[in-house]
């Protein structure tokens, strides 16, 4: 991989942290936990001694280091195709809500458990019947005293087996649509929070997905996050940090997949000769390098910006929009090269394809995107 500008000195020692800590601890063991559909706790406690969590928050509520670290950690499992690590979730989703919304009591209780891996967070937004469409959700919290009362159903919960926190997106006011929407820091082990079975996934097996059940969940006032009815402007705030994080996943699978397939075809024959001898083939390697080539300098533009503090939500639909279709479109052309050995299980290039096609689906689906981006013109 070329020089890459926006990352430091300090960055490149931490990624060569979070490649031997990938080697060590999750190559030997992840098709067994793409089988069990959970990575264990442990992994977490692991992660957390090795300074893998809550990269960009300050000490003692994380690494004390900057984005940049954490797109280290989001961009070297991607590589590797570890697609099913749900670490970004639980620091570069997750944390920064209880970060910058929560009380000194929610932070002082969650964050520095979730930077050491002995508290598993996960966000709790999308619904059976809303899917993305946020004014449609009907979780409901009613204030009580010094409660709120929460009731509601969420479904596609990243994380949602292991999670201890949890940051549930309800309504506090169902007549004003999105603009009663409000978010509430969750305890998993509060009476009345309830799990579902692991849901049956196409891809990413390794990642728990689960729904989860809210019935007269007592949630403290203080764990409201911000303010009242605020909740679609946190979210709206959040997303694009959210798509950047996606972005860089689907970058970084197409590229480490793209490393794996010139291994690939410089030892496969085919008709006599390897299959890097066929014209075909190098131009479907070639095309595959010089849209990748373009796609990481755009995103490399975009990290710099986040990591000014001035990234603009409309581009960061861009990046992930252009990232998640060219990895979709790269991957597809890539497994064509391993002809029937791509749809096995032998090679990795069969698991990155699937557990890519959630990534057009995550954070907002290409067509949200394409209407945000619209909207814009």
């Amino acid at each position: 991989m070329h020089t890459r500008p926006v990352f430091g000195e300090d960055h490149a020692l931490f990624r060569a942290q979070v490649r031997r800590f990938i080697a060590e601890q999750i190559a030997p063991h992840y098709a067994q936990w793409e089988r069990d559909g959970i990575t264990p706790r442990a992994l977490w406690r692991a992660a957390g001694e090795a300074g893998l969590l809550n990269c960009q928050l300050p000490e003692p509520y994380g690494l004390g280091g900057d984005i940049g670290h954490a797109a280290c950690v989001i961009e070297e499992l991607a590589r590797a195709n570890y697609l099913g690590i749900g670490f970004s979730i639980h620091s570069d989703m997750v944390a920064p809500y209880l970060m910058q919304y929560g009380s000194d009591e929610v932070r002082a209780r969650w964050l520095p458990a979730m930077a050491r891996g002995e508290a598993i967070g996960a966000i709790a937004m999308t619904e059976p019947g809303a899917g993305s469409d946020l004014k449609a959700i009907r979780t409901r919290a009613e204030r009580q005293g010094e409660h709120y009362l929460l009731n509601g159903q969420k479904t596609w919960i990243t994380n949602g087996s292991n999670a201890d926190v949890v940051v549930v997106v309800a309504t506090v006011a169902p007549e004003l649509g999105a603009r009663g929407l409000s978010l509430f820091c969750v305890d998993t082990a509060l009476p009345g929070v309830t799990r579902g079975a692991p849901m049956a996934k196409i891809g990413q097996h390794a990642q728990d997905t689960s729904e989860l059940f809210f019935q007269d969940v007592a949630v403290p006032v203080s764990h409201l996050l911000g303010k009242e009815q605020r909740g679609f402007d946190y979210l709206g705030e959040q997303l694009a940090a959210e798509r950047m994080a996606i972005a860089l996943r689907a970058a970084a699978s197409a590229e480490g997949m793209l490393d794996e397939t010139v291994a690939y075809v410089r030892q496969r024959k085919a008709f006599g000769r390897f299959l890097i001898d066929h014209q075909n083939t190098r131009f479907v390697l070639a095309g595959a390098a010089a849209q990748l080539a373009m796609l990481r300098s755009f995103l490399d533009q975009c990290l710099a910006a986040q990591l000014q503090g001035r990234l603009d939500a409309t581009v960061a639909a861009m990046a992930k929009l252009n990232a998640t279709e060219l990895q979709g479109t790269i991957l597809d052309d890539l497994l064509q090269l391993h002809g029937g050995y791509g749809y096995s299980s032998e090679y990795g290039i069969g698991r990155a394809w699937t557990d890519a096609r959630a990534l057009r689906i995550f954070g907002g689906s290409s067509e949200i995107l394409r209407e945000i981006i619209g909207r814009t013109l």
